[in-house]
């Protein structure tokens, strides 16, 4: 399996635990797409399980059809994210302390 997609899908799984630490710390979510899944699915946590279901699928789209380039450029971009997410959660915690 290629690297690039193993570091994907554990980016994924790391703003899926993020996202997660949002919801039981009462921060909201700040992407749309995600919010909307969230609001409208049977419970949030069903929500943000069918949007990273759709992220992995994009993922093993990018990984097969060899657009190493893009894959690399969300890792990117999920990378930040994460660290995003991390600072918000850190931000929190210490406002609520």
């Amino acid at each position: 399996m290629n690297t690039l997609f193993i570091q994907y899908f554990y980016l994924q799984v790391l703003d899926l635990m993020t996202t997660l630490a949002f919801l039981l710390n009462g921060i909201r979510e700040g992407n749309p797409v995600v919010r909307f899944f969230l609001v409208n699915a049977p419970n949030p946590v069903m929500g943000l399980l069918l949007v990273k279901v759709g992220a992995i699928a994009l993922g093993i789209y990018c990984w097969r059809g060899g657009r190493q380039r893009l894959l690399t450029y969300i890792n990117v971009l999920f990378a930040a994210v994460v660290a995003w997410n991390l600072a918000a959660l850190i931000l929190n915690t210490a406002q609520a302390a």
